[in-house]
């Protein structure tokens, strides 16, 4: 996998995180900041609206608050239906109560808040006349879901301790833990296990049918490390399946049974912040008032009451949702990304080839989450065989393989095949290299999978008697006909064409396929300016200007392709303009998210910025709508609607494009600035290269203070909107813009400010 080849420089760089001015970020670990806090004056009722996530990259929990009775539904992200044939589904795992004896009745001054920055939820209220307060994390590093349960006066809690096996099935207890387990009709078996440690009182076991629970009586205090697993494991050649999960959970519970919970929270606490810390972002100052409001109040006020705040919290919501799905050696992030109450999810909650899953991971390398992407990197590897054997049954005398458009955990899928699914998955293991600059990684993990990728279209493409190339039969996703030459299907191409070319000439080998390959390239079916000046979405120029589809899939080579910029194929950018603006502005949670990223790559950021403002919309129902209706619940999920978590990561990938872009071989700074972000800051932003943004701060649409460091020493292009303060380099005017030139030294810091 590729965690065995990113492992030590992985080790490496976060212990230098740790030297490089960690210190004082762990020493405000345990504070709560407002600025990054969601939070309710309620307890939560509704799982997809209201509740808030937990997670530790495998398991997780929506977690509700109540006072009488407090629920939290897990996951565990391997829990799967199906096969290699059956996509199957994504599964609910179960519930966890907690029903409080004898605290019926008012209760006060009640909050239930969710602290990004440091990954813990709290929950605080008065009932009378005791103080009770509640702590829950999920440790990466301890494996475990802790909970954590306090009150300013003795003997405060009585309560029953249940759990809930979605899948039905028998719970046991046995002294202080509670537990159920199972098997799935493909096999897969899966186990539940919560220990509970208390303060004083007593601790029983009581039947309930058949079923049993855990009796508290009197107790100062209680917490309960909850733990789950299954016996699935990302490797064909051992059928997916691996280690029983009992041993797995037995050992999770010895590590952590003889722990504090102050070394439990504080071992989560740094893992988290090794990556949640390394960028901050501040994007103007919020009314203070609105600011102290509950976040869904927040949300309705948003479209009378300017909240810069409230856009930079979602923005780092996005971040926590990935480090909370997405850890190296597990699964990557789903449609939802692992949180499902449900046994027949939308879509299955799976993994969606056509745009869905890759818009998952567009901020991973952009916002300082690199290793977060290796799930699914690691899972574009896992499903190479399985792939290849239905690519063949389906496509005879084709080398390589893809995939169709519903794709589970075994390689499993369904629904309609998705020709250049396969080579969109290529590349995000193209741009982890471009961001990192790794060429072990590249040469031992990534090339080989993009070959066999420009494989299958080398022979899978169909020459016309003028030699040019096409592709044969596509759909552009989801509407429209079945033919030959789909635009998106050939910016799709042309991307991993380039990709593998380029790395090719990095790694000095295959010079003849290199060749090969960029022949190909050059005789591909070129893209099409329309009748009313619109970038085709078909070969033929059939575009419907009233056509408001959520999918604008012609125009991946604006974004997240580097076929088309405003820069380099200015007619092209203008013809994708005018498609972009027949689709509208409103529409479906994600496809809002994936028009910010247009907007910014078309280097229009009021528009851009619009579209962010549409995106925070507040919606309640749970209903499927495809066209429009999307926003964001008040538990900020994107709503699709349903929930969908894809547009909260295009979210936060929208704004770092509207920040920072650097597809085109230079980090162009304020490439999208809205007029409304007149000044702010954000540090901490990765450019390809391997270049960190360690600070960059605008003032009246200009950059006034900017800081680059050359993690790999590679030549920097800076691009700014207004003159700097350069010494030794070169600069030239670009349009209305200054670059400047630069080789760099790697480990060195490079500063700028304006002139």
């Amino acid at each position: 996998m590729l965690l065995n080849y990113r492992q030590n420089l992985v080790c490496t760089f976060l212990s230098c995180l740790l030297l490089f001015c960690f210190s004082d970020r762990l020493l405000a670990q345990n504070k709560e900041n407002p600025a990054f806090t969601m939070w309710d004056n309620k307890p939560a009722k509704k799982w997809m609206t209201e509740a808030y996530p937990i997670g530790n990259g495998r398991i997780g929990g929506m977690i509700f608050g109540g006072v009488e009775q407090e629920h939290i539904q897990f996951n565990d992200n391997t829990l799967w239906t199906g096969d290699e044939n059956d996509r199957g589904m994504y599964q609910a795992f179960g519930d966890l109560f907690i029903d409080f004896e004898g605290k019926a009745g008012q209760f006060e001054n009640y909050t239930r808040k969710l602290d990004i920055t440091r990954a813990v939820h709290t929950i605080n209220y008065t009932q009378n006349g005791t103080q009770f307060k509640r702590e829950y994390f999920c440790s990466f590093p301890d494996k475990v879901m802790a909970l954590r349960f306090t009150a300013n006066q003795k003997k405060a809690y009585s309560a029953v301790i249940s759990l809930k096996n979605a899948h039905q099935g028998t719970i046991t207890a046995n002294g202080n833990t509670i537990q159920f387990t199972g098997k799935l009709p493909n096999g897969m078996t899966y186990q539940a296990t919560a220990l509970v440690k208390i303060e004083n009182g007593k601790l029983e076991t009581v039947k309930d049918g058949d079923n049993e629970k855990l009796k508290i009586t009197a107790a100062d205090g209680f917490t309960i490390l909850f733990t789950a697993a299954t016996n699935y494991l990302n490797k064909r050649e051992q059928n997916w399946k691996g280690e029983e999960p009992a041993p797995k959970i037995e050992r999770v519970l010895n590590a952590v049974k003889a722990k504090s919970y102050d070394n439990l929270l504080k071992a989560h606490t740094e893992d988290y912040s090794r990556l949640y810390s390394r960028l901050s972002i501040n994007l103007g100052t919020s009314n203070v008032a609105n600011q102290k409001l509950p976040t869904y109040q927040r949300l309705i006020n948003y479209k009378k009451v300017a909240d810069p705040a409230l856009e930079a919290l979602i923005f780092q919501y996005g971040r926590y949702l990935l480090i909370s799905s997405s850890r190296a050696g597990g699964l990557p992030a789903n449609l939802q990304g692992l949180w499902n109450e449900s046994n027949t999810p939308p879509w299955g909650s799976d993994y969606h080839s056509n745009i869905n899953i890759q818009m998952n991971y567009w901020l991973a390398e952009p916002t300082n989450l690199s290793e977060c992407q290796i799930p699914y990197l690691d899972y574009i590897n896992s499903m190479r065989e399985v792939s290849a054997m239905h690519t063949r049954k389906q496509y005879p005398n084709t080398r390589g393989w893809t995939v169709k458009t519903e794709n589970n955990i075994f390689g499993g899928m369904s629904f309609l095949w998705n020709t250049p699914g396969s080579a969109w998955y290529a590349q995000a293991l193209w741009e982890h290299y471009a961001f990192t600059q790794d060429k072990t990684y590249l040469k031992n993990f990534a090339y080989p999978i993009i070959k066999e990728i420009a494989e299958f279209w080398d022979d899978h493409l169909k020459r016309r008697p003028d030699g040019t190339l096409v592709a044969p039969m596509g759909w552009s996703p989801e509407h429209g006909p079945t033919e030959d030459g789909v635009t998106h299907d050939h910016q799709i191409i042309y991307d991993l064409f380039t990709n593998y070319i380029e790395s090719a000439d990095i790694l000095g080998i295959d010079a003849d396929y290199k060749k090969h390959i960029a022949d190909l390239k050059a005789h591909l079916l070129k893209p099409k300016i329309g009748k009313w000046g619109q970038l085709q979405e078909w070969e033929t120029d059939r575009d419907d200007p009233k056509d408001q589809h959520r999918h604008i899939s012609h125009l991946f080579g604006l974004h997240p392709g580097r076929e088309i910029s405003t820069i380099k194929t200015p007619e092209l950018a203008q013809a994708a303009k005018v498609s972009l603006t027949a689709r509208g502005d409103e529409s479906t949670g994600w496809s809002m998210a994936w028009k910010m990223n247009f907007w910014a790559r078309l280097q229009d950021g009021n528009h851009a910025y619009k579209i962010l403002q549409n995106f925070i919309t507040p919606v309640g129902g749970s209903g499927t709508d495809y066209n429009k209706g999307g926003g964001i619940y008040a538990n900020l999920f994107c709503a699709h609607p349903p929930f969908q978590i894809d547009g909260n990561f295009g979210y936060t990938a929208g704004i770092s494009e509207m920040l920072l872009q650097s597809q085109a071989g230079e980090l162009q700074f304020l490439p999208a600035l809205p007029d409304q972000w007149k000044s702010g800051e954000i540090k901490g932003l990765k450019g390809r290269g391997n270049f960190e943004i360690t600070n960059l701060q605008w003032k009246d649409g200009k950059v006034v203070a900017l800081a680059i460091k050359s993690l790999s020493g590679e030549k920097c292009i800076v691009r700014s909107p207004n003159q700097l303060n350069a010494k030794g380099m070169t600069e030239e005017k670009s349009g209305n813009d200054f670059k400047y030139s630069f080789n760099t030294q790697a480990g060195k810091v490079y500063q700028f400010t304006q002139k």
